[in-house]
């Protein structure tokens, strides 16, 4: 146990904002390849025999994701981090850890009721609000996996305060491989339960899609499991209560509604679509899902991924008092962001039929193709609005976040139905509605900072911004050819057929991408340039 202990310590260590975007990325990736695999093995068994089937799989998580992120999700990972630094600066370890406790506590008695509410309401609920178009048959599958997945806010309510109390103090190993456990788990349940459950001989469950469910749940119990063992080590001093007179405590919890109702109000959104994809033709509602999820890989690859290694850093500069400090670190991070993902947007859009073939390579997957083309362009907004939010999160202001997510939420919706009923375009005006928003939130949160942050956007800014804008520019000419001397053809049915003409395409593009920075002398190019001389010509010298 003593050289378990010392091996859990040692990956558990303190890291830099550098390798903490690098392992969050990696495991991102990871965790974004095993639901590749996991949504192409789905597709595959079931995409094009039982359309039903896969959209009331799609339906059942959309109540029990919304109640943990409303409950848990977005308020957790903003609003405990600064307090619990707060403590842990001043060197009140005690108050850090009764916080924490109490969170624990707190938040797992209210997602204990939101899940026993989802298991009765579940039939209502999918019936008059969230897919009031689906079949019979498939209401009531949605409805059974909808009762079996209500358990999953209770365990992610758990593993998310412990996941967040490791990110506060800058330890992310487990907090990074957390997701792809969760994966792995759901994988199972596609690979076996859907075959049936056997035990000593007698039939305990008879599978079918329904073993997916079990998988979900299965799942969450290993991330919990996960999560915990990076504890380990730490310190936490776990009390099963809740003190209500912990000042930290209840400084989260007067913190806690803003950004509730925000992460809330911003999945309100993806019911109205789930609502609207509904009354489309059979599988609209899962070709929109997938769509959207494989535009969040390269969000939560980027933006996801270093604004939450550099969120610790950020509040640890407020409470030391160095307004400049902070001021510098959130600059650069948003060049950063912006210059890797303005050419990985680009590269999306002219790659989608690449991308959508690595998780669906069965039946007809041009819907999908052709949401993913204005989903592409969202995803350099949506990666810097993470950093961008974070930095009223880090000053503990939630609100002003909040009041530009309700408009720009309104906006969202009025747009998908004026866009689906009015100008009769479909399921791809959901898609051109979410990326129109996205670019008129980052524009508001950017004129709002720039107005609470003076010399944020100074000309130096807007001058990379201008030259990382003519680089992009200046690749097309180099990506979309490429395209065409490698399209995708009838034969292109394997994951091994189609990667190497992808990997092809996006490597090329983005060498010629980056020695287009360094001569426009953008500095984001010089350590890509100086590490990838190293790798290749270092023993040379």
């Amino acid at each position: 146990m003593g050289r378990v202990r010392a091996a859990v310590q040692k990956m558990n260590k303190r890291l830099t904002i550098q390798l903490a975007a690098t392992l969050l990325a990696g495991s991102t990736l990871l965790s974004s390849a095993l639901g590749f695999y996991r949504d192409r093995l789905l597709n595959g068994m079931y995409f094009e025999n039982y359309k039903a089937g896969i959209d009331a799989y799609t339906a059942a998580f959309t109540v029990p994701d919304f109640m943990f992120f409303i409950l848990v999700s977005g308020a957790l990972s903003v609003t405990f981090i600064p307090v619990f630094n707060q403590r842990l600066a001043a060197g009140n370890k005690k108050s850090a850890w009764q916080l924490s406790s109490s969170l624990i506590n707190f938040m797992a008695l209210i997602t204990l009721v939101a899940s026993v509410l989802i298991i009765i309401f579940a039939e209502p609920i999918l019936r008059y609000i969230i897919a009031p178009g689906l079949s019979e048959s498939g209401m009531a599958l949605a409805t059974s996996m909808m009762r079996v997945i209500a358990v999953n806010p209770f365990l992610f309510a758990i593993a998310t305060v412990i996941a967040s109390m490791q990110q506060a103090i800058g330890r992310f190993a487990f907090y990074a491989l957390a997701p792809a456990i969760y994966n792995v788990g759901i994988i199972i349940g596609a690979l076996v339960f859907t075959n049936g459950i056997t035990l000593f001989g007698v039939e305990i469950f008879e599978g079918g899609i329904m073993g997916v469910a079990l998988g979900v749940v299965l799942g969450s119990i290993l991330q919990l499991i996960v999560s915990s063992i990076g504890l380990i080590g730490v310190g936490f001093d776990y009390e099963f209560k809740i003190f209500w007179k912990n000042k930290g405590f209840r400084q989260v919890l007067r913190l806690l509604p803003p950004r509730s109702f925000d992460q809330g109000m911003d999945y309100a959104v993806s019911l109205v679509e789930m609502n609207l994809a509904s009354r489309m033709t059979e599988g609209t509602v899962r070709a929109f899902q997938q769509a959207t999820t494989l535009h969040l890989v390269p969000i939560n690859l980027i933006g996801v991924a270093i604004s939450t290694a550099a969120f610790p850093g950020m509040t640890e500069r407020l409470g030391q008092g160095r307004p400049d400090l902070f001021r510098s670190e959130l600059r650069t991070i948003l060049r950063v962001i912006i210059w890797i993902a303005l050419p990985v947007s680009v590269i999306t859009y002219f790659t989608r039929g690449y991308l959508v073939n690595f998780i669906n390579n069965t039946g007809d997957t041009s819907l999908m193709v052709w949401l993913l083309g204005p989903l592409s362009f969202a995803i350099l907004f949506r990666s810097i609005y993470h950093i961008a939010a974070r930095s009223f999160y880090a000053q503990q202001d939630t609100r002003t976040p909040l009041y530009i997510s309700i408009f720009a939420i309104s906006l969202n919706i009025i747009l998908a139905v004026w866009f689906v009923f009015t100008l009769k375009i479909g399921a791809y005006g959901l898609a051109m509605a979410q990326s129109i928003v996205a670019g008129i939130e980052v524009a508001i949160l950017f004129f709002v900072m720039s107005r609470r942050t003076t010399d944020l956007f100074n000309k130096h800014f807007w001058g990379a911004i201008i030259r990382m804008s003519s680089a992009t520019g200046l690749m097309i000419f180099v990506t979309y050819p490429l395209v065409k001397l490698f399209p995708l053809t009838a034969s292109d049915s394997s994951f091994f057929s189609t990667f190497p003409k992808f990997v092809l395409i996006a490597t090329v593009s983005l060498i010629v991408y980056v020695f287009l920075s360094r001569l426009m002398r953008l500095s984001e190019a010089n350590p890509v340039i100086d590490r990838a001389t190293r790798v290749l010509f270092g023993r040379f010298r």
